[in-house]
């Protein structure tokens, strides 16, 4: 059995830069990865199948075609194997939650079955997998910090971060991307990328506040519970920054120290119970 983690995927900043004549946004964000997620699990087996598990597994049952399936069959396809694989997918991230879960778990399951297989693809046939099942599956792929632009096929690797602590909250909203894309109104930004390697915690949230993620006011606009959780956050000790991540509805809180982000998770999980909670370091 090979097993691969599948960490959610933060923006910690997204500029929309433009929009393409096919009508994609282009973007520039910087992407990092917080060490809570799901997990792919993969066998041998004679024939592709998939087993969801897990808190929130309910989510994906009425999911005709999941997108681990599509990159087991797209990577199948790309390698003419014939054989197949049993996949078991252990799901803890919420479900249309702006933290790429789905794009985290389709990554994994392709460095799974890569490994099970005994494939050797290239950099090029994998961005070019990555981007056939979307736009984020991509930099899922990478596992670390990078400045994501374009449509998330131009990655760039980001200085490196410092060590954080986050908490992540979703009020148990679904919410799909193209809706909120189609909400945003108002001038596009320019890019923000920077070089300099941040000088700890609090000049990277310095860097962080002088950005922004043009989804939030489209996408409270849509979910008016986001603002409460953004307010509910910075309301907690040693909270830094809170945000919104990538389309929403999950924000995330930056915190210098492992002990205040679960302090502060505990907090949240008494005084909102139906909310999903996460503590969680930051991968840089």
């Amino acid at each position: 059995m090979i097993s691969e983690f599948a960490p959610a995927k933060l923006n910690l900043y997204l500029h929309v830069v433009g929009r393409r004549d096919d009508g994609y946004h282009e973007l520039d964000s910087l992407v990092a990865f917080a060490g809570v997620g799901d997990r792919v699990l993969v066998r041998e087996d004679d024939k592709l199948s998939l087993a969801v598990s897990g808190p929130m597994a309910k989510g994906l049952q009425n999911e005709p075609d999941n997108l681990v399936l599509r990159a087991a069959r797209l990577l199948a396809d790309m390698f003419a194997v014939k054989q197949g694989a049993r996949l078991e997918l252990e799901k803890s991230l919420p479900i249309a939650s702006g933290i790429g879960g789905g794009s985290a778990d389709a990554a994994a399951a392709l460095k799974a079955l890569i490994r099970l297989w005994h494939l050797k693809p290239s950099d090029d046939q994998l961005l070019s997998l990555g981007l056939k099942l979307g736009a984020d599956v991509p930099v899922c792929l990478k596992g670390k910090a990078v400045f994501m632009q374009g449509i998330g096929e131009k990655l760039t690797p980001a200085p490196r971060l410092p060590e954080a602590w986050l908490v992540l909250v979703n009020p148990g909203i679904p919410l799909a991307t193209p809706p909120v894309f189609k909400a945003r109104s108002g001038p596009f930004s320019a890019p923000a990328a920077f070089e300099a390697t941040p000088n700890g915690i609090h000049d990277l949230v310095r860097l962080l506040r002088e950005r922004r993620n043009d989804l939030a006011p489209p996408a409270i606009s849509l979910v008016p519970t986001i603002a409460d959780v953004k307010k509910a956050l910075e309301a907690q000790n040693g909270c830094l920054l809170a945000r919104m991540s990538g389309s929403g509805a999950t924000c995330f809180g930056l915190f210098a120290h492992e002990e205040e982000a679960r302090m502060a998770a505990r907090s949240l999980t008494v005084s909102q119970p139906s909310w999903w909670v996460a503590p969680a370091p930051l991968i840089g």
